[in-house]
């Protein structure tokens, strides 16, 4: 399995772009995930407000919200699969052009079922486009280099969730509700015009000779075959350094929905605010976290990678992991709970709170670019790596759901300070899980590659 590796990383098939190709292709990629991301939560600060509009209340909003989180969970499923046989381009141009057609249906939604329609319906656009940008990055640079690559991208998928409500924030303290979905329709129609300008096909290898010689009946039932969620939902669980990596981009992501959410409503009290923009102004503090977070993980993601290349001698896709255990189970608990409780027992300050929600930034997305980089690494040279992302992404959506539904109940029942701690205690699981995935995830994908009868049993869409 080494030399493989080792071939596969100097391969001609990462030599086809230019390196300023690359960087362009890159930024391309960027600006699509962000203005995605911008999609799904830049009207958090408004939900008072579109509640009034629809004569509803703001829980119904909020739920919502949430519902649209589930329904990203479409978007792997459907679209992974067929990026993965007909390319990467095509996938690209239609998820935004449909986010375009859908952020215009929702700024003239009439009434509240509309308004649910067209939301929902933009969900699965935006994990699409942010799975298969993953999986670009994958397809044009080796892993020695692609951590970096995936950080600047990454700065886009999490970046977003923390300035969107500041966005939306600034919007609805001077104009509708409205102009937020008028601006996301401007953002997708840019997006939509920089990919069919700079965007190529990057995938190594298309797997369209599945249709091939087949009748219309035929070729519906093998993209019906294709669509089928089974082998994304069995290859997260296809080996246990998967799974593990799975649970704790879940726990990551409920505790990064959780505590963005809820902003609004736990310091508006708390600090006696009363607008929207004065609450937006917290978002400022992760928002600079992710940032900071983004670019110290790229780079601590790939010296992990070259350390033990050079201490063994070989790259194993495992070795990645160890960047993230400490942060995961020290760094961004301390953290959490920081939060929490400077928040419960009104200590500190703004300054104090400003000052946890940064690190907690910082911690909370360092360990995303190694997680995310993991699930291209162990698929290498096996044509299913969008589907690892894919179901990584799954994953994450329906734990940003759980998140953004449960965090206001349980805060009201039990207060922000335990809720953080629970929080935090969930973390250090995962760490530990993580910690045994680096010291035997190669003994498990090596038991799991001596059993291929039992592989052999799985719908391939190869």
């Amino acid at each position: 399995m080494a030399n493989v590796e080792v071939s596969i990383d100097n391969d001609d098939i990462y030599n086809r772009f230019s390196p300023g190709r690359k960087v362009a292709i890159t930024l391309v990629l960027v600006w699509s995930s962000f203005q995605c991301t911008l999609a799904t939560t830049t009207v958090i600060s408004a939900i008072p407000e579109v509640g009034a509009t629809f004569h509803t209340t703001e829980t119904t909003i909020a739920i919502s919200n949430a519902v649209m989180l589930l329904c990203q969970v479409a978007g792997p499923i459907l679209y992974a699969p067929i990026a993965n046989t007909v390319g990467r381009r095509p996938i690209l141009l239609a998820t935004n052009a449909i986010l375009l057609a859908f952020s215009l249906g929702t700024a003239f939604a009439p009434n509240l079922p509309s308004y649910f329609i067209f939301r929902f319906l933009t969900a699965p656009q935006v994990t699409a486009s942010q799975v298969i940008a993953t999986v670009v990055i994958g397809d044009i640079y080796p892993a020695v280099t692609r951590g970096r690559a995936l950080g600047w991208l990454m700065v886009s998928t999490t970046l977003g969730p923390g300035i969107a409500p500041l966005l939306g924030g600034v919007i609805v303290s001077y104009a509708s509700w409205r102009v937020i979905f008028w601006a996301q329709t401007g953002m997708a129609s840019l997006s939509v015009l920089l990919l069919a300008i700079f965007l190529p096909e990057t995938i190594h290898e298309r797997k369209t000779r599945i249709f091939a010689d087949l009748s219309l009946s035929g070729k519906v039932k093998q993209f019906i075959h294709l669509i089928n969620p089974s082998e994304i939902v069995t290859l997260l669980f296809s080996a246990p350094g998967l799974a593990i990596n799975a649970i704790t981009v879940v726990i990551l992501h409920w505790n990064m929905y959780s505590t963005l959410t809820p902003i609004r409503e736990v310091l508006n009290p708390r600090f006696h605010l009363s607008s929207p923009l004065q609450a937006g102004l917290f978002y400022l503090a992760p928002s600079a976290g992710f940032m900071t977070g983004l670019f110290c993980g790229g780079q601590l993601s790939d010296w992990a990678v070259r350390r033990y290349i050079r201490r063994r001698g070989r790259r194993v896709p495992e070795d990645r992991l160890n960047s993230t255990v400490g942060v995961v189970g020290i760094a961004l608990p301390v953290c959490s709970l920081l939060y929490g409780w400077a928040v419960q027992q009104a200590v500190g300050g703004i300054p104090l709170v400003v000052v946890a929600l940064f690190l907690q930034g910082v911690f909370q997305v360092m360990p995303f670019v190694s997680l995310n980089v993991y699930c291209v690494d162990v698929m290498e040279g096996t044509g299913k790596s969008s589907l690892a992302v894919a179901g990584s992404y799954m994953a994450r959506n329906v734990a940003a759901a759980a998140g953004t539904a449960a965090c206001l109940p349980a805060i009201e029942a039990i207060g922000v300070g335990w809720f953080m701690t629970i929080a935090a205690g969930l973390l250090m699981v995962a760490a530990g899980f993580l910690w045994l995935a680096t010291r035997r995830g190669e003994e498990w994908r090596m038991r799991g590659e001596e059993k291929p009868t039992e592989r052999s049993s799985l719908p391939s869409v190869r």
